[in-house]
């Protein structure tokens, strides 16, 4: 066998993995099936997808509701936040009572695109906020250049949110981390730890504790070297399992057997 296909091949391990937060019903390379069956050929247990705008809250809940493995969330991601509505939130608080929705998410805020006013974020974002407190539900959370408003507007929502979240996807700076791990969050990591610019995502991941770290794709988006160009998906979730192993100078059973016991510790998993 060459040399650069080993390079290409996704390891299998023995411990189980928790895709903590995935689009499923963005994948298009394979159908849904096949998608999850591939994933579970190298160790992936269960599966978050998460919803994003009103146009996917049904899709995500009914994904949920049709297979054994998958578990969703229900909220607006900062992008969509122009659409927020007392219908919006209503179907929110609603959908959020199955019993196979673990978060309310993704939410948050994005200053980078501002595909949403400021304003309708940052209101988008606190309703959210409040509707997880309120039903003692965790959050998924989205920040991406806003660290000042992201932490004032946790900050003001500590006392409710008793069971914290997950900062998802984190790329932001080390004061938000550190933010984040002081007030007992988690923050997620995805295929972005490999890419050779990432430097700085490596730096807050080796500050993470490990009781606070947890593993997803964050797919379609974001595939771990080495199948760049490929679409993402949870299969190449064991190359950033590998890749935090490398980064925290931890055996990759150690690693994963904590990571697996963060995800049941912030989600409950029925």
């Amino acid at each position: 066998m060459s040399q650069s296909k080993k390079k290409r091949e996704i390891p299998r391990f023995s411990n189980p993995i928790i895709e903590t937060h995935c689009h499923l019903d963005y994948l298009k390379e394979d159908s849904l099936e096949e998608t999850i069956n591939k994933a579970k050929d190298v160790g992936i247990e269960k599966f978050i997808t998460i919803s994003v705008s009103p146009n996917n809250l049904d899709t995500a809940l009914e994904i949920a509701k049709n297979n054994e493995s998958i578990y969703c969330t229900q909220g607006i991601h900062p992008h969509e936040a122009k659409d927020w509505s007392e219908e919006v939130e209503k179907k929110i608080r609603e959908q959020a009572k199955y019993q196979k929705c673990l978060a309310i998410g993704e939410i948050g805020l994005d200053y980078h695109y501002t595909k949403s006013p400021k304003e309708d974020q940052l209101e988008a974002f606190d309703k959210q906020l409040t509707i997880a407190g309120e039903m003692d539900l965790p959050v998924v959370i989205h920040s991406r250049d806003a660290e000042e408003d992201t932490i004032k507007i946790l900050t003001k929502h500590l006392g409710s949110l008793k069971k914290r979240g997950v900062i998802h996807s984190f790329t932001s700076s080390l004061e938000l981390a550190q933010f984040a791990i002081d007030n007992g969050f988690y923050l997620g990591f995805n295929g972005i730890i490999t890419f050779k610019n990432a430097q700085n995502v490596r730096d807050a991941l080796e500050i993470t504790p490990i009781d606070k770290i947890l593993l997803e794709t964050d797919s379609p988006f974001l595939t771990p070297i080495p199948f760049r160009g490929n679409e993402n998906s949870p299969k190449y979730l064991p190359l950033v399992a590998q890749k935090m192993a490398e980064v925290k100078a931890l055996p990759i059973e150690e690693l994963l057997s904590q990571v697996y016991k963060n995800s049941f510790c912030l989600f409950s998993f029925s």
